[in-house]
């Protein structure tokens, strides 16, 4: 294996970790994880609902 696939690998496993965190940072914060483009509090697709606020109740 030449230096050429070394690098390559190197930068996808770099991509993919970094997919990876951003998933997990995403989720920690409680932004939704979907790729719909649209908000996902009206979004039949997304699994990912949010929360309402505890002061939007009446």
């Amino acid at each position: 294996m030449g230096a050429w696939e070394i690098a390559l690998i190197v930068l996808c496993s770099a991509i993919v970790v970094g997919v990876i965190v951003s998933r997990i940072v995403k989720r920690v914060k409680g932004k939704p994880t979907c790729d719909c483009g649209c908000d996902c509090a009206h979004c039949s697709g997304c699994g990912a609902k949010e929360k309402p606020l505890p002061s939007d109740k009446k």
